[in-house]
């Protein structure tokens, strides 16, 4: 993360997904995979593809120097070819002309970006896969445990916490299947969007698209000339929907474990085998749920910024790529923050039932129309875990 302020709610995992480092890495794999599909295209010797290759090393150049020359370019492209140029030039000068070769710094950049992406993604989606699994598992282990359904935060009437969770993975599914949609289409290859640079490779530029991407693991293009941004800001909008799932049950649980409600409690997991292990204090949810808020209402506008920028002229315009390049890191630190968190406090999370019951029996026992009353009966809870037990069973059909 750029500043102290912000490191708190970043987690380790994400620090090194974005670190300077970690950036350069991907722009010289995608330079790598570049020489080498076009020489497996023919249009260099496969000697002087080696001699670039052998130089995409990481640890070859100088980050924090390249990092500073950024600052003076305003682009992180030119000083990393650049460098890159002059090391291929001490080994093989002849192949210096090959170097980043009918490719263009945004192409470098932008597919550096998708790799990047991509790594977050994984993390994002082992993180989220686990809390849907435990909220289906809660579900069906408390169907019939009853508890107030409160709407809007005051006693509305008669639910279980088995469908309360299921209600929770719901949405957390569909954010899932988004996810996987969108990324199909915008964890793609970069390459071919200028028609000087695809003469350039010879009728050989759609040939290079599938080596690389097949290489990088990365969808090829569709079609040559195409440097639009819409669906990598569409995979935006997909975390932006998640991270709001997210955000809702980290407040619900926050509201239900607080000690007026007492409802709900965290424990250690690691701990929970051990005999004598004591709980985690009750600050440990109150923190991964302020985590969890903190992400939620940053992202927002995170995804606004990106939706902005596709409104732009010609084919590279004036400050919109730059934005969505300098907006990508805090969306994908903060999406990552609360899949994390929220993974870890559904984990930890133990329902008091008999706390449950006695809000609900102090609710009832203030009523007095017949009418109020049937809305907490329970005969209710019986409809709930059928409810539960269909929703789960829904929930848990393969994407």
């Amino acid at each position: 993360m750029s500043s102290l302020f912000e490191s708190f709610v970043a987690t380790p995992e994400i620090s090194e997904a974005l670190a300077d480092r970690a950036v350069i890495e991907a722009m010289l794999r995608f330079e790598a995979a570049l020489v080498r599909a076009h020489a497996s295209a023919g249009l260099l010797p496969q000697a002087t593809a080696m001699s670039i290759i052998g130089t995409c090393k990481v640890e070859l150049f100088d980050v924090p120097k390249l990092v500073r020359e950024s600052t003076r370019t305003r682009c992180l492209a030119t000083p990393l070819v650049a460098s890159l140029r002059e090391t291929v030039a001490l080994f093989n000068p002849e192949a210096v002309s090959w170097v980043h070769f009918a490719c263009s710094d945004q192409e470098l950049v932008d597919t550096a970006l998708v790799l990047v992406i991509r790594d977050v993604l994984k993390r994002i989606q082992t993180d989220l896969a686990k809390t849907i699994d435990v909220l289906l598992t809660l579900a069906l282990r408390h169907e019939g445990d009853a508890m107030l359904a409160r709407s809007p935060l005051h006693a509305a009437s008669i639910t279980s916490f088995g469908l309360t969770c299921s209600q929770w993975a719901a949405p957390l599914v569909r954010s899932q299947q988004q996810l996987h949609s969108a990324a199909d289409h915008a964890l793609r290859l970069h390459l071919g969007s200028a028609v000087a640079m695809m003469a350039d490779m010879q009728g050989k530029g759609h040939q290079v698209m599938r080596l690389m991407a097949t290489e990088l693991q990365l969808n090829a293009p569709a079609f040559a000339g195409n440097n639009a941004h819409d669906d990598t800001v569409a995979l935006a909008c997909a975390l932006g929907l998640l991270t709001g799932n997210l955000g809702k049950i980290a407040l619900e649980i926050a509201h239900m474990a607080q000690f007026e409600l007492g409802e709900l409690t965290q424990v250690n997991t690691a701990l929970a085998a051990v005999p004598g292990a004591k709980p985690i204090p009750p600050v440990a949810t109150t923190l991964l749920c302020m985590v969890a808020q903190v992400a939620a209402q940053r992202v927002p506008q995170q995804v606004a910024v990106l939706l902005a920028s596709l409104s732009q002229e010609h084919g590279n315009a004036l400050g919109n790529w730059q934005t969505q390049l300098a907006q990508w890191p805090a969306l994908l630190a903060a999406s990552q923050s609360i899949t994390s968190a929220v993974s870890q406090l559904v984990a930890g999370v133990q329902a008091d039932t008999q706390r449950m019951r006695s809000n609900l029996d102090a609710v009832r026992t203030s009523l007095s129309a017949k009418e109020g009353k049937a809305r907490f009966s329970n005969e209710l809870v019986q409809l709930a875990a059928e409810l539960t037990r269909s929703q789960v069973e829904a929930l848990r059909q393969p994407l």
